[in-house]
């Protein structure tokens, strides 16, 4: 069991939320999308300098900062 943030994974990659540690409007937007505990996410693509990420979850793709990323905490599944 191997837990990182969200940023770290590869394209490819999919991870199971662990947590997610962001206060304020940020955090319950994240939920509303999706990103909640025991959701899988999987890392589609980074930009070339890394900011912002793709990735899929539940049916849809989204893109989001790193910063943000970083916050997250996936448990690497693939």
């Amino acid at each position: 069991m191997k837990i990182t943030s969200l940023d770290k994974l590869k394209a490819g990659e999919k991870g199971k939320v662990i947590s997610v540690n962001l206060t304020g409007k940020i955090k319950y937007r994240l939920l509303d999308m999706g990103i909640v505990k025991n959701t899988i996410i999987e890392m589609t693509k980074k930009a070339p300098l890394g900011d912002p990420i793709q990735i899929f979850i539940k049916g849809y793709s989204l893109s989001i900062r790193k910063k943000i990323a970083e916050k997250i905490e996936v448990e690497v599944t693939s």
